[in-house]
């Protein structure tokens, strides 16, 4: 009787605890309100990269040096988002996964919009750069949900480099002769 009660103690904890990580919202609030705002895909994911681009200053600790830039958006954008580590990482791959998922809806709807490949070569180059500074921090990653943050972060970054790479090479614009 009391191994079961102290087992369904121990399996509601587990519960608690998982539900309480998958609480953890990827997004401010503001950013959310900034996505609903931003209505065309590319548009969205700049904000999306912009919302990366924060985790990462928070990762860096390079909030003093972006003082200025910081103060600028802070009306918009609010305070940088806080966490732990992995927290931040997990965001950033969760903020990749909405990302692709708004991708693969525009197209389902409209494979042929322009907007598609525009939005993917700039969420490639994002993360190509995120992913040049995270590989040094994966390598000291020590705690399970590190590690599993850095798998996920991967995961999503390899699906938006291969759907990049199958993209047809871009055509450069000429200028206009007057």
């Amino acid at each position: 009787m009391i191994t079961r009660i102290l087992l369904t103690f121990f399996i509601s904890l587990f519960v608690g605890f998982s539900a309480q990580a998958q609480s953890r919202d990827h997004l401010t609030q503001q950013e959310v309100d900034l996505v609903k705002e931003a209505q065309i895909l590319d548009k969205r994911i700049d904000v999306f990269i912009k919302a990366v681009e924060r985790r990462m200053m928070v990762i860096n600790n390079s909030s003093a040096a972006n003082a200025k830039q910081l103060k600028k958006d802070s009306e918009r954008w609010g305070e940088l988002p806080t966490g732990s580590r992995a927290e931040l990482v997990s965001d950033i791959a969760r903020i990749f996964d909405e990302a692709i998922t708004n991708i693969d809806d525009v197209s389902a709807r409209d494979e042929r919009n322009p907007l598609i490949a525009k939005s993917l070569r700039k969420l490639a180059q994002s993360v190509n750069s995120i992913m040049t500074q995270l590989k040094p921090l994966s390598t000291d990653a020590k705690s399970d949900a590190e590690i599993a943050s850095f798998e996920l972060l991967n995961e999503d970054a390899q699906s938006i480099l291969e759907a990049a790479n199958r993209l047809p090479p871009e055509v450069e614009k000429k200028a206009k002769k007057n």
